[in-house]
């Protein structure tokens, strides 16, 4: 008897465990993932920025799980964040804006009005107050006025005086005739018989002459009118001397044909029109750049015809068969180009601009004088794919006025160089198999700021490193992704940190290797903290060609036997999810985790065209999309089969918008290693998205066809066998509607039945409502549950 009690004790002592476990381990679902983040994940710090007197840093965030998030500060000691409230806010200035050379005085913009603050003491002044917006606020070299933008002409406001005055008249249309100026034969008869006869008419005349006389000579204290036709200007810069104004005309196509997104749910109970975009091949803009002498009263065009390269034919037009060096030569107009800047050294005395083909395949770096308008090459960075988006922004020079640093992918990978402005003599500071993915220099000028990704591809740290380059000290330390702001003062760093599966807060640290992060912000939920988010592993496996290939491996504790797979397909195409912090695909992470839950093995991959491995892998996609990178899941198929068990017949695939196009492209190219796919936002036809991101890889589709037809699933749905899904949203200004439509009158014509279409009426290209992400994924769910269960 006694040993039937003990059963019975131990037996109901088991359950009770299981009952606990079950209690505190809680079921992931879709209704439950798919919820607000902010109410269930909880809400990261946002938006950090510092005050002028690096004693505060302040953030967006949002622990209360409000409607909205609110302003937060910190000491920069660290403590408890409070909550700035109304009151207090309105008093704080608003960050940003430009610095003068000491540092103490900043100037910025709000509510497209003017204000100076000096910095130590936090006094502020309004500089305007008017309707118009003022923008674009800079100290002149001297500091003695502050120029900035109204109505797109260039105006300075004096800081002794208070005075205004306007330095450019660029005005609409084409220039009035001068009324002196008769070359009708007729006219001019007429006109002079008037003055014969008439002594009203001459003595009128005379006076209007007169007039006009007095016009033109008030005229020589104001600006010259600089008639831009049909033109808009942009990028006015002032001389450091004064006398120098450079600016851009930039040329808008007329008629260019703008698709339009129908809006079916509206307050108005009409379908309502969005305007969206062209579609590549369109014409696009063209750019001049002018300079207007002040003292000489003239305007002068900036020639760009003579740069090196400038005529040459793209790698894909060339005849095959002859000699590069004569294939790439043309005798067509030079290639159009934007330029940049111009960007004046500190003492002033030189200037560089940058040049970037509209191809976007050189960017040439040029020494200028604004007086003669002459141009010096001083680098030049070619690329018969597409230049990476280094640029304007990643330029300036260093403290010896005599170099210029820039970021270049010239070795293969994004790293620091200098060049010398009179020479052209090119040093590179950093070097490897790494990306240097931020520049920032030192305020004392003796070091640099750099975000790298040297430890891993998947991780970002901060280091600091002497101006002339040498060893990179590293300063952030703990695994994952880091975004660094400094404060002012630069000896503390307010640090946006997370890790795989914990998403960003806030950290406070000193500016210095070896220091110690402390933690300001604890965001999450005890809802999404009481489930044990999975620590993917982060592998490399081999593709075909022998690249060594990124990507999450999430796997079953305990699995047993061949079972189902899903690869999921990050989207952006030059984008990085194969990493250690806190995704922004955190839906799918969760995802992932119910997926594995239930059995699957899902692989998260890096394919060619991410970011984050330099510029091989960047172009790799070139003028064939759909083909390493579809390669690569294809081997990341196999690598599941062969080192993961994974049952080859029961493998899936998803992804929304690029991720989209890989699952249709491997739907319709690779139907018996895919059994199911969950297309999202697709594109079907790269011949209808946008311009800026197409042409870079493919080329405009009426020079380079063949680009366009390899690379658009809509060309290859009749090899359409496995189940498909697809979803997409009705007012999707990115991808068009219109994408999924064309496709699925396609599908129809081909016969096919194994495919369904989910329409969402309300939703854009980044889905918002919680009910629209919790549809989208039970029908995926279902999906693979329905074709990849036994």
């Amino acid at each position: 008897m006694k040993y039937v009690v003990t059963c019975v004790l131990l037996f109901y002592l088991v359950c009770s465990f299981a009952v606990c476990h079950a209690q505190t381990s809680p079921t992931l679902t879709v209704e439950k993932i798919m919820r607000d983040p902010a109410q269930w994940i909880g809400s990261s710090p946002s938006n950090i920025y510092w005050s002028d007197d690096s004693k505060q840093v302040y953030f967006q965030w949002n622990p209360e799980r409000g409607r909205k998030d609110s302003l937060y500060s910190v000491a920069a000691n660290g403590g408890k964040p409070t909550k700035v409230a109304a009151a207090a806010r309105k008093k704080l200035l608003t960050p940003g804006g430009v610095y003068n050379q000491k540092r103490t005085h900043r100037l910025y913009e709000r509510g497209g009005d003017l204000f100076l603050v000096e910095v130590k003491s936090g006094k502020l002044k309004q500089l305007t107050k008017t309707v118009e917006r003022e923008s674009s606020p800079s100290f002149t070299f001297d500091e003695q006025e502050v120029t900035y933008l109204k109505d797109g002409n260039l105006y300075a406001w004096n800081v002794g005086n208070g005075q205004t005055r306007q330095l450019t008249d660029f005005r609409k249309g084409r220039k009035p005739a001068d009324p002196d100026l008769i070359k009708d034969k007729q006219e001019l008869f007429l006109r002079e018989q008037q003055r014969e006869l008439l002594v009203i008419v001459q003595k009128r005349e005379e006076e209007r002459k007169q007039q006009r006389l007095v016009q033109k000579e008030n005229a020589k204290s104001k600006p010259k009118e600089i008639y831009t036709e049909d033109k808009s200007v942009d990028n006015i810069v002032l001389s450091p001397n004064g006398r120098f104004i450079t600016y851009r005309l930039v040329a808008r196509p007329a008629n260019s044909k703008v698709a339009q997104v129908p809006n079916y749910v509206t307050a108005s109970g009409y379908t309502e029109d969005i305007p969206t975009r062209t579609k590549v091949g369109a014409v696009q803009a063209t750019y001049e750049m002018g300079v207007y002498d002040t003292q000489l009263d003239t305007t002068y065009t900036i020639s760009f015809k003579e740069l090196s390269g400038i005529q040459d034919k793209p790698g894909y037009q060339r005849i095959s068969g002859q000699a590069t060096a004569e294939a790439g030569r043309s005798t067509a107009e030079a290639r159009k180009v934007i330029m940049f800047g111009p960007y004046y050294s500190g003492d002033g005395k030189k200037a560089v601009l940058v040049a970037r083909s509209q191809d976007n395949k050189d960017r040439w770096i040029l020494a200028f004088d604004p007086g003669t308008r002459a141009l010096k090459e001083l680098a030049r960075q070619h690329d018969e794919a597409w230049i990476n988006g280094y640029g304007p922004g990643e330029i300036g020079w260093m403290p010896d006025n005599e170099s210029v640093w820039f970021v270049s992918e010239e070795s293969g990978y994004a790293h620091l160089y200098t060049v010398n402005a009179s020479t052209g003599k090119k040093t590179a500071l950093t070097s490897g198999t790494f990306e240097v993915q931020s520049v920032q220099m030192a305020q004392d000028k003796k070091y640099w700021y750099l975000t790298t990704n040297q430890v891993h591809p998947g991780e970002q740290h901060f280091y600091r490193m002497l101006l002339n380059g040498g060893k990179m000290e590293q300063i952030t330390h703990m695994t994952g992704g880091h975004e660094v702001t400094m404060s002012p003062d630069e000896k503390k760093l307010a640090v946006r940190y997370s890790y795989t599966n914990k998403p960003w807060e806030l950290y406070l640290m000193d500016n210095k290797p070896g220091a110690k992060p402390t933690q300001i912000t604890h965001s999450t939920t005890s809802e999404f903290n009481s489930y044990p988010w999975r620590d993917p592993e982060v592998i490399t496996f081999k593709a075909t060609d022998g690249a060594d290939v990124h990507a999450r491996l999430y796997k079953p504790a305990n699995a047993t036997g061949a079972g189902p797979a899903v690869i999921f397909v990050h989207g952006a195409g030059y984008l990085q999810n194969a990493h250690k912090w806190w995704s922004s695909y955190f839906r799918e992470f969760m995802f992932h985790n119910l997926l594995v839950d239930k059995g699957y093995t899902v692989l998260d991959i890096d394919y060619r065209g991410s970011a984050g491995y330099g510029r091989d892998w960047r172009t790799g996609i070139y003028r064939h999309m759909g083909g390493k990178d579809l390669s690569d899941h294809v081997d990341g198929a196999n690598f599941l089969v062969e080192k993961h068990g994974v049952d080859p017949k029961r493998i899936g695939i998803y992804g929304g918008s690029y991720g989209g196009f890989i699952t249709l492209m491997a739907m319709f190219t690779q139907p018996d290693v895919f059994a199911a796919g969950a297309a999202l936002r697709s594109v079907t036809d790269w011949a209808h998205y946008n311009h800026g991101y197409t042409s870079n890889i493919l080329n405009e589709p009426q020079a380079d066809s063949l680009a366009y037809v390899r690379s658009s699933p809509i060309y290859y749905a009749e090899g359409l066998k496995g189940a498909l899904l697809m979803c997409h949203g009705m007012v999707d200004t990115n991808v068009h509607f219109q994408d999924i439509v064309r496709l699925s009158q396609r599908l129809i014509e081909l016969g096919k039945d194994n495919w369904e279409l989910a329409v969402y009426p309300v939703e854009d290209h980044g889905f918002v409502e919680p009910s629209s992400w919790t549809d989208e994924y039970k029908r995926i769910l279902k999906l693979f549950e329905t074709n990849l269960r036994r």
